[in-house]
């Protein structure tokens, strides 16, 4: 099962030009507010699609379906990358590719490694969940902080309103809550959290009705440095999606990725100068 958390090129790179209040630091100001944290959010969004190089990293992917036969479940590890490629009209969409090492602790022979699970799409579309580009898409509320307690993290929590005059633009598509933990300091998303109660697992067809279940998905992000700059990446991405929950007949669908030892992608060359070449 393949389950995809994917923006279009046209989300991946914003052109609209929104004014930004700079946030003064939490001990000296009141907390935040919604628009406020929503406006920061954006810019460092802004600021990941048009500075985040490309990059790799080492992936460990466990992949399992219970109940299923043993031979079902997967475990691999990788190298993740993720590359930065130009499209005709002048923006960049990022694009997610890995290249398997091992599974289940063997070398492995192929790429196309059958895995029970699989989720693309978190490290392009994820932080945009949570931007005022899908303020048309999702409602969002932020949980009353503690006077007391003005160094704590801000949470903010949303809800699908998808109408079709602002479909194609929604990056969740199907009925969804969740909610998002960001850090007071760089407001950044450190935990993202996507509950889809339906989610279409498999699509009906002629006679045959569409086969649905819950599906949850978490990111766990963490700073990373990359060609001088910090930037928020996935540590972890979980997802599980169960089919017939609270019966007899329960299916769940799992994916747990973690990612470390994050580089920035670089391609070199050398030119070559007639005379330094070698004549045998």
């Amino acid at each position: 099962m393949r389950d995809k958390l994917r923006t279009s090129s046209t989300t991946v790179v914003l052109t609209a030009s929104l004014a930004m209040s700079p946030l003064l630091p939490a001990q000296v100001q009141k907390a935040a507010t919604l628009g406020e944290i929503l406006q920061r959010l954006e810019a460092n969004l802004n600021r990941y699609d048009t500075r985040l190089p490309s990059l790799f990293c080492d992936e460990e992917v466990i992949s399992k379906v219970e109940p299923g036969l043993p031979d079902q479940n997967t475990v691999t590890e990788a190298i993740f990358r993720l590359k930065r490629t130009p499209n005709p009209d002048g923006t960049t969409s990022l694009i997610e590719s890995r290249e398997i090492k091992s599974a289940n602790g063997k070398a492995a022979r192929k790429q196309n490694t059958e895995s029970p699970t699989l989720l693309d799409g978190a490290f392009e579309g994820g932080l945009a969940v949570v931007s005022v580009n899908q303020a048309a898409c999702i409602n969002y509320t932020l949980q009353r902080a503690k006077k007391n307690r003005p160094m704590d993290p801000y949470t903010a929590r949303f809800a699908t309103v998808l109408t079709s005059q602002d479909s194609a633009k929604c990056l969740l598509s199907e009925k969804s809550t969740g909610v998002a933990i960001i850090d007071p300091t760089s407001m950044e998303i450190t935990h993202l959290e996507i509950r889809t109660p339906r989610h279409v697992i498999q699509p009906g067809y002629f006679y045959q009705s569409a086969v649905v279940g819950q599906r949850v998905i978490t990111v766990d992000y963490a700073p990373v440095a990359l060609n001088g700059e910090t930037f928020w990446l996935p540590s972890t991405i979980n997802l599980q999606v169960t089919q017939g929950a609270g019966t007899f007949h329960k299916t769940v669908w799992s994916f747990l990725a973690t990612y470390r030892n994050y580089h920035q992608l670089q391609v070199t060359s050398r030119i070559v100068h007639e005379n330094d070449r070698h004549v045998p």
